[in-house]
């Protein structure tokens, strides 16, 4: 397996993933911009290239080359709270721990080009929309509960958009997908993998007039089969393990209601009853069941444009965990809120410079799981998840 610290040809486009900062193992962290209002009507303003990693159509609104290209910094604070572990043998033990999840660094970067004397217009991304990392001390007491689980994606991605009429555009796009992932259960589950997929998204833009359109996106994400090492006890060892990632439907809206006010708004739809189980078919039985059910987010934003230079935004996003029949201690998740703020300043016609920040709050989320290593044994953990965590974006962008 190719560590991500020997992954040499994709170090400084790799997100070094800590938590996961939407639900499930999502990322939402795809622009500075967008960051600022909570995504917000994200997939149809393009207000600059990144728009792209949400809605390929969007790009038809573009009459010249752009680019865009950032990074987001993430510090989280996650903790199992009122935890208690029982072990197969022997009396129940508090199982508390702080701080299990790990900040990150997530670059970004994307390249809008309308063809001259053309309605079609070309697009290049480079950006992640899943990751996780959590990683319990070393001798935690419910080791087969916490060890380390890791996921670390990349998402390249090729976009055509076409102007079909004055208001309707279309655009699709292929996405190949890079996932690297490692998971550590006290001897009895080990994962070094890596692997590449493919996918690809659809869209629709609509404009009613210049100050009011929409947007509608579907992204397909495929089964990211990784090969490397799985060692899982009971079963042996296997070269390869599968690991089902979501499809997602976007739908977004910007309305400018007055010259210097508007709002947009995002509703997001995440299959997440896709990620049933980790398996490997070298085994037979799964490697971990999840049973996650379908769920998604909703946003809502404001821009302000006081004057020509600057611009400023706000935002809130309620965004639903898929969590349903089973709960797991290692991908700690819960209902989340976001309350954003950002700002652009245009250092000229052609260049600008964005700041976003965002605040998230996890509501507190009751947790318990069992395993069973030996027949007729169990053993068991049950707490209460706390999590919250800080976003901070910077992006440059230029037209051309």
């Amino acid at each position: 397996m190719k560590h991500l610290r020997r992954a040499y040809p994709i170090i400084l486009l790799a997100c070094v993933s800590g938590q996961t900062y939407a639900a499930g193992f999502q990322l939402n962290a795809q622009s500075a911009t967008g960051l600022g209002r909570a995504f917000a009507g994200d997939g149809i303003i393009a207000d600059n290239a990144s728009v792209m990693a949400k809605n390929s159509a969007a790009m038809a609104l573009f009459d010249q080359p752009s680019l865009s290209v950032g990074a987001i910094g993430v510090v989280t604070d996650v903790s199992l709270t009122d935890a208690s572990y029982t072990p197969m043998l022997g009396d129940t033990v508090d199982a508390n721990v702080d701080d299990i999840a790990n900040a990150a660094f997530i670059p970004n970067f994307y390249y809008v080009h309308p063809l001259a004397d053309s309605d079609l217009t070309l697009g290049l991304a480079m950006y992640s929309n899943f990751g996780t990392s959590v990683e319990f001390p070393d001798h935690y007491v419910a080791s087969e509960f916490g060890g380390e689980t890791s996921l670390t994606s990349i998402n390249i991605g090729l976009s055509a958009a076409y102007q079909l009429t004055d208001k309707l555009s279309l655009g699709a796009g292929l996405d190949v997908i890079y996932g690297e992932g490692q998971i550590s259960r006290d001897n009895l589950l080990e994962v070094e993998a890596d692997g590449v997929a493919y996918g690809f998204n659809l869209g629709l833009a609509y404009e009613f007039n210049e100050n009011n359109r929409i947007g509608l996106s579907y992204r397909y994400s495929p089964d990211l089969e990784a090969s490397g090492e799985v060692d899982m006890t009971g079963e042996g060892s296997a070269g390869s393990i599968n690991i089902p990632l979501p499809d997602m439907i976007e739908l977004s809206g910007y309305h400018r209601v007055m010259p210097t006010l508007a709002f947009h708004y995002s509703i997001q739809y995440v299959q997440w009853s896709e990620f049933d189980s980790l398996t490997s078919s070298e085994f037979d039985s799964n490697i971990k069941d999840y049973a996650w059910a379908d769920a998604g987010h909703i946003s809502v934003g404001t821009t302000y444009y006081p004057s020509e230079n600057w611009e400023l935004r706000a935002g809130y996003m309620y965004d639903h965990a898929p969590t349903d029949t089973l709960e797991s201690v290692s991908i700690p998740d819960s209902n989340r809120h976001w309350l954003s703020v950002g700002t652009t300043y245009k250092l000229s016609q052609s260049q600008s410079i964005d700041l976003g920040l965002s605040y998230i709050l996890g509501e507190d989320t009751a947790v318990e799981e069992s395993l069973t290593t030996i027949p007729g044994t169990e053993s068991s953990i049950n707490g209460v998840v706390e999590s919250s965590a800080w976003l901070f974006g910077l992006q440059y962008n230029h037209s051309f």
